[in-house]
């Protein structure tokens, strides 16, 4: 889920940018400092907006870099356990299959893909069940539910989070749209075998 977070923290000024606009310096360091890190308790910083300085910086004696308090707006994004998520197909692995959701990959494990026996083309980039034949490639639009969260804050590359779509309304959009598709069609038949019988009745 993205939140939008106020974040204080202090940067370090380097001494050759000291004679460069302060606010621009400032923005520019925060941007790079802190966009796309991970904090424990606000997730994934996505963007850093309304960077501000507080007060004055401090030279250190022996440093000669400069320490400047600032404070910004975030947006950040933190998944949730059991949080339902839209997620895009980005790569199928022998195991499973990655998807981006939000600004991280999350992973649905091949058992965790849908509720039939799965076959994994890892050259071809496929998923294709057994028995109802239904298919998972690269580019697929999915939704699934958040089970696993490790998130890694001194490396964001190394964070894992783990998926499933192994439960119902969940899954390609492609089967949930023919799943609700089968749904209305069974529950208009079954409603005009009720009238034709209720017709017969009277």
């Amino acid at each position: 889920m993205y939140y939008k977070v106020k974040i204080e923290d202090t940067i370090r000024i380097m001494p050759d940018l000291f004679g460069e606009d302060l606010d621009e310096v400032v923005r520019n360091i925060v941007q790079k400092t802190f966009e796309g890190t991970i904090r424990k308790n606000h997730g994934i910083i996505v963007v850093a907006q309304n960077i501000t300085p507080v007060g004055d910086g401090i030279v250190i004696h022996g440093d000669g870099a400069m320490y400047q308090k600032i404070s910004f707006d975030a947006l950040t994004y933190k998944p949730e356990i059991q949080e339902v998520v839209d997620a895009l197909i980005c790569e199928i692995v022998e195991f499973g299959a990655f998807c981006h959701i939000g600004p991280i990959d999350a992973l649905i494990h091949m058992s965790q893909i849908m509720n039939d026996y799965v076959q994994v083309d890892s050259e071809s980039e496929i998923i294709t069940g057994k028995e109802k034949k239904q298919k998972l490639q690269v580019g697929d639009p999915v939704r699934a539910r958040i089970v696993a969260i490790s998130l890694n804050e001194i490396s964001a590359r190394e964070s894992k989070i783990g998926l499933t779509m192994r439960q119902p309304a969940l899954g390609s959009h492609t089967w949930i749209y023919e799943k609700e598709k089968e749904e209305k069609s069974g529950s208009k038949k079954n409603k005009g075998k009720k009238q034709k019988k209720e017709g017969k009745s009277s």
